[in-house]
């Protein structure tokens, strides 16, 4: 969405979601992200005050936003929702707001889970949204130090 003068050295990322916001942080120096905490969202709704505290704790540069695009790379219903997301997390806190494509990072935060063997339960009770917010935000970090 926005454009950066200069790289941004700190950010959040988010895994948009109608019931759960999965945020992690990543930084540019280590290019380098991790799973912070799952937000509860109210049919895609979150409680505004609590990314405020995020970003007051944090003091991101910039923010990313996944896109769940479908396979074939075209925009799916829950990418217009994201985007939504994406322009009220800029318009709300004035910083560059990015989106990626964020295709299979769910899938790919589940094997890993399993994988480790720290799944236990169902996902909604154990899940994986900042994990998947975390694997989106290393792909945006990725994509941006390649360019």
């Amino acid at each position: 969405m926005s454009q950066t003068a200069e790289a941004p050295k700190l950010l959040l990322g988010f895994d948009y979601g109608t019931k759960q916001i999965g945020v992690a942080v990543g930084q540019m120096i280590t290019r380098q992200a991790r799973e912070l905490c799952n937000l509860k969202a109210q049919d895609g709704i979150p409680r505004w005050e609590q990314i405020e505290a995020l970003i007051k704790e944090w003091q991101p540069d910039a923010l990313v936003v996944g896109l769940p695009l479908n396979m074939d790379g075209t925009p799916s219903d829950m990418c217009v929702r994201a985007e939504k997301f994406a322009r009220r997390l800029n318009g709300r806190f004035n910083l560059p707001v990015h989106t990626h494509d964020e295709r299979l990072t769910t899938f790919e935060a589940k094997g890993q889970r399993l994988s480790q063997g720290q799944q236990r339960g169902s996902y909604r009770e154990q899940p994986v949204d900042a994990l998947a917010a975390a694997l989106l935000l290393q792909g945006w970090l990725e994509q941006y130090n390649n360019s």
